[in-house]
């Protein structure tokens, strides 16, 4: 989703702009870095050296 086109509904100017506050959250929310991928992403490559020790300690 942009911001782009949208309004907002305080100062009636452009979100991408942001003028106001409001403005400045809504940008942020929309913009915001795709942090919520990299837990998942560290827990799983965890786990993959975390098995490869095992076979490693195993032999």
């Amino acid at each position: 989703m942009s911001c782009e086109h949208l309004i907002c509904a305080q100062c009636a100017g452009p979100v991408a702009e942001g003028h106001c506050p409001v403005c400045q959250s809504a940008r942020a929310h929309l913009h915001h870095p795709a942090s919520g991928l990299r837990l998942p992403l560290i827990a799983v490559a965890l786990i993959a050296v975390l098995l490869l020790l095992a076979l490693q300690l195993s032999h």
